[in-house]
């Protein structure tokens, strides 16, 4: 066994594709540990779009207490940055009573936020962003893009051309500040006054799939139509650009069908489960589990405590 500093308090990251698995077992490990759950989910947190977040329910919620859930609404700004800060001013406050905390969830840029920090780039002034916003609301996604290409090309040819959010963000900085976006992107992991101990899990495609699969169809049966339907005239927020509101929005628009945005929100819930993963097996330091294996999980974490 891995000798470790015991009295330095630990923080247990639970990670994984979405439809995984995740919530059920982090409530369980949550209990064993006498822990309490900080969700990084970038979408969980806005407490209009429970059902098409697969947020944790009322129930959940009252066995394990939660953090960063439904803790803001969609025309609140926020970002991987605020996140940090948030979550690690959280975690000294917590610390103080308890040794461990469970972080758990599926966004990438959060969960890095919290293990490695997030770079030192300016926070935007207020006429910078609407100046932004304007260009992207009048101009199009097209002409931003041929903005990022010409003021930050080494970020252009790395940044995903359909994500508004990472292209304005980086226009942003350009224009703040005349430098370039990369220039201010070290990518160095910050040093934590805390022990890091991740869980992956994992499931055989085929398997994940049909998880999916089966929980966009219990999604709709609980409303994620309706609760669509309510935040259908603010589509234009950045919190609702995500999976299962942009397909029913489409069909609300009446360019698609229902059970073709049905089935497009399956399609593109395994697409983005497959970039999940992509991106989660660059780091050696996951240790990756089916969720079934709840013994051997609680065991590993107890075992680097």
């Amino acid at each position: 066994m891995r000798k470790t500093d015991t009295s330095c308090p630990a923080l247990i990251v639970l990670l994984g594709p979405t439809g995984v698995g995740k919530t059920e077992l982090s409530l369980y490990l949550a209990e064993q540990l006498q822990a309490e759950i900080i969700s990084s989910d970038s979408r969980q947190i806005y407490k209009e779009i429970p059902i098409g977040t697969a947020a944790p329910s009322k129930e959940q919620l009252k066995r394990v207490r939660h953090h960063f859930v439904g803790s803001l609404s969609i025309f609140d700004y926020y970002n991987a940055a605020q996140y940090e800060q948030d979550v690690l001013k959280l975690l000294q406050e917590s610390f103080q009573a308890r040794n461990i905390m469970l972080l758990s969830g599926g966004s990438m840029m959060y969960i890095d936020a919290i293990c490695k920090g997030i770079d030192d780039i300016p926070t935007v002034d207020n006429e910078t962003r609407k100046s932004v916003i304007d260009r992207y609301q009048e101009k199009g996604l097209e002409y931003l893009r041929s903005e990022l290409r010409l003021l930050d090309p080494e970020y252009y040819k790395i940044v995903d051309p359909k994500n508004p959010k990472r292209i304005m963000h980086a226009l942003e900085i350009c224009y703040m500040t005349g430098r370039t976006y990369t220039s201010f992107r070290t990518q160095s992991a910050k040093a934590r006054p805390f022990r890091i101990v991740k869980i992956g899990l994992t499931r055989p495609r085929e398997e994940l799939y049909a998880q999916i699969n089966q929980r966009v169809e219990t999604m709709m049966q609980e409303g994620l139509l309706e609760e669509a339907q309510k935040v259908y005239p603010y589509k234009h927020l950045n919190s609702l650009n995500t999976v299962g509101y942009k397909e029913l929005f489409k069909y609300f628009d009446g360019e698609w069908n229902l059970p073709f945005a049905i089935e497009k929100i399956k399609q593109n819930t395994r697409i983005y489960s497959r970039k999940q993963m992509t991106w989660f097996k660059r780091d050696e330091a996951i240790t990756w589990f089916h969720p079934e294996q709840t013994e051997d999980i609680l065991r590993f974490i107890r075992q680097r405590l």
